[in-house]
């Protein structure tokens, strides 16, 4: 009987040691240094307490007993983190921590958590929403050399993955050439001719990358240089299924009906990129029948032609104004397809006039009018203020920027910034 007694204390006293071993565990958890979560904190009450109202005790929620929710959200759907900056996936606690996130406030009536999750070096993206950032965020890191990431594709219907750079900040190109050379920024995948290669400072630009039909993971390899002492990023990963994507042929879609849009690495002390061909595309709001566009500043246009001898090509052109009589009707097209020539760096604003037809042999569709823009200004000189409307549909922006022939002040191509405006229809 004594013996009983003495181990069935004995038993007590370890389940009370092991509840202790338990809080004091939780205890600790909660201490846990995260340093992708809030400064708020993660949903912590702590120092809460509760008056009953049938007498004077006071209930601390600390040690109040919880119950784990491992019931599934009823829905999804996309959340915002407590502090409303980033953007995350509603679901349970548990699910959250399985699938490596961390949670930041509460969601679906209270029944989920807005679950964050986050990516650096040498790791793979497999959930949508995910925050690809430096190893040091939010600090600057140094003394990297190069940085890998891999995103697969969470089901097959995916058919984009979209890259929002919240922070991008790169080392800058060669001033002379606009080519990436010492840090690079460069997407592809396996089995496709698909690629993104930039470099600089692109901090608020976003890109489309077409992965349909891929069943191999998309791969972002960094390049860092020695040049650069400090890195800084932060870049969205976002899939998006067939339904929602941007049209074909976009490496940018912008929405709203009005907005800015630049040329990559448009800065104060940038230089546009070498080795870019791609389109903005805007899409056409509710009502809306044309676009009008205009520079951001008056050094918001500076792309220099990027031609072998540029001098002697302003003294041909000089030379066949001069023996073209005035009135005697020379073809337009002519006069168009020098003026292409004369812009290897070229930017292609679609028109209304009927002037500027382009022929098939340009690989164009035939009178489809276009007007390609390239040195100091968006518009002739003399036109104040700039101003380039056009109602073809769909409003897009072509971006041609060559490999670099020859060596140019960086002044002369800082690239393009203009702000759009959707005008309504007139009835």
């Amino acid at each position: 009987m004594w013996k009983r007694k003495v181990v069935h204390g004995w038993c007590s006293a370890m389940i009370v040691a092991g509840m202790l071993c338990s809080a004091e565990t939780i205890r600790k958890e909660k201490r846990e240094v995260d340093i992708w979560k809030d400064d708020e904190g993660e949903n912590q009450v702590e120092g809460l307490a509760v008056n009953l109202s049938n007498g004077d005790s006071v209930i601390d929620i600390n040690r109040m007993p919880r119950v784990l929710n491992f019931f599934p959200v009823p829905f999804v759907e996309e959340c915002r983190a407590r502090d409303g900056r980033r953007r995350g996936i509603c679901m349970n606690t548990y699910e959250c921590r399985i699938q490596g996130g961390n949670s930041h406030g509460f969601c679906a009536l209270g029944f989920g958590v807005c679950c964050i999750f986050t990516a650096t070096c040498n790791q793979q993206v497999i959930n949508n929403l995910t925050y690809f950032a430096n190893p040091d965020y939010p600090d600057f890191t140094t003394g990297m050399s190069t940085c890998q990431l891999s995103i697969r594709k969470v089901s097959q219907d995916v058919s984009q993955i979209r890259l929002d750079f919240i922070h991008f900040n790169l080392g800058q190109p060669n001033r002379n050439t606009g080519e990436c050379e010492q840090d690079i920024f460069y997407m592809t995948a396996p089995t496709s001719t698909r690629e993104l290669k930039i470099c600089g400072m692109n901090s608020g630009q976003h890109v489309y990358f077409d992965v349909e039909n891929l069943e191999y993971d998309i791969e972002i390899n960094m390049t860092l240089g020695r040049k650069a002492v400090t890195r800084f990023w932060e870049v969205l990963v976002t899939q998006i299924p067939f339904t929602e994507r941007a049209p074909v042929g976009c490496l940018q879609y912008h929405q709203g009906s009005t907005g800015i849009v630049q040329t990559m690495n448009f800065a104060d002390n940038g230089r546009h990129l070498a080795d870019q061909d791609y389109n903005i595309c805007i899409r056409q709001e509710l009502d809306m029948c044309s676009i009008i566009y205009e520079p951001c500043h008056e050094n918001a246009f500076r792309i220099a032609p990027n031609t072998e001898d540029e001098d002697e090509n302003d003294e041909e052109d000089s030379e066949a104004d001069t023996n073209v009589e005035e009135g005697s009707g020379t073809d337009d097209t002519e006069e168009t397809m020098r003026a292409l020539d004369l812009c290897n760096d070229k930017i292609v604003l679609p028109c209304d006039s009927e002037d500027l037809v382009m022929p098939e042999m340009l690989g164009m569709t035939p009178s489809t009018c276009s007007l390609t823009h390239c040195g100091s200004t968006l518009c002739p000189s003399g036109n104040s203020p700039c101003r380039i409307e056009s109602s073809i549909t769909p409003f897009t922006i072509g971006v041609h920027f060559g490999h670099s022939v020859k060596e140019t002040s960086p002044e002369e191509n800082l690239g393009m910034c203009l702000t759009y405006e959707q005008m309504p229809c007139v009835t």
